[in-house]
């Protein structure tokens, strides 16, 4: 066994004050935990939108360069003999069959989502477990229990002196719903 002695305040605390120090260190240790989370989330959050706003630009440069290079596809085609307004019409017919292609692709992607079927087996499992469940009823309690417990004079009258429809014990059953 190692001798009780050999650490620095070993004879000053208590086993009181060893837990509330461990414990103290523990929050400590947490608290620094999740701050050093908190920097690392921060710093990646921060990559992450300067990365997406490059992206962003790039594809707006891109989008800029599309009716550029049209003009540039068309001349050329009528540089090579072919009359302008053909030149144009075929770059407008290659870009249509490039959008109906991207869009056939699109749709083939589309068909393939499936619903979350795990998701909704375990939803409906559930919802199976918790109508079978009973409801676990409040145990009754007297109303004449309640008002002995309370010491209230008001309840004792209220229950005893009915007036109107209502009997002494409906108004002891309300007193104690409202109770519980």
């Amino acid at each position: 066994m190692s001798d009780p002695g050999n650490y620095a305040g070993s004879t000053d605390r208590s086993i009181g004050q060893l837990v509330a120090s461990a414990t103290a260190e523990m929050s400590a240790l947490v608290h620094d935990e999740i701050a050093l989370a908190k920097a690392e989330v921060r710093q990646d959050v921060k990559r992450g939108a300067i990365g997406s706003a490059a992206f962003i630009a790039a594809g707006v440069l891109l989008l800029f360069t599309m009716p550029m290079l049209s003009f540039a596809a068309a001349y050329g085609i009528h540089n090579l003999g072919l009359g302008l307004a053909w030149s144009f019409l075929i770059v407008a017919g290659a870009f249509i069959l490039l959008a109906a292609l991207i869009g056939f692709i699109g749709l083939r992607k589309f068909k393939k989502i499936k619903p979350p079927e795990k998701s909704i087996a375990s939803a409906k499992q559930t919802a199976a477990v918790l109508q079978k469940a009973k409801p676990h009823p409040r145990p009754s309690i007297a109303a004449d229990a309640i008002i002995e417990r309370s010491g209230s004079s008001l309840a004792k009258k209220s229950v005893e002196g009915g007036s109107g429809k209502d009997s002494g014990k409906g108004k002891a059953d309300a007193v104690a719903r409202s109770s519980t």
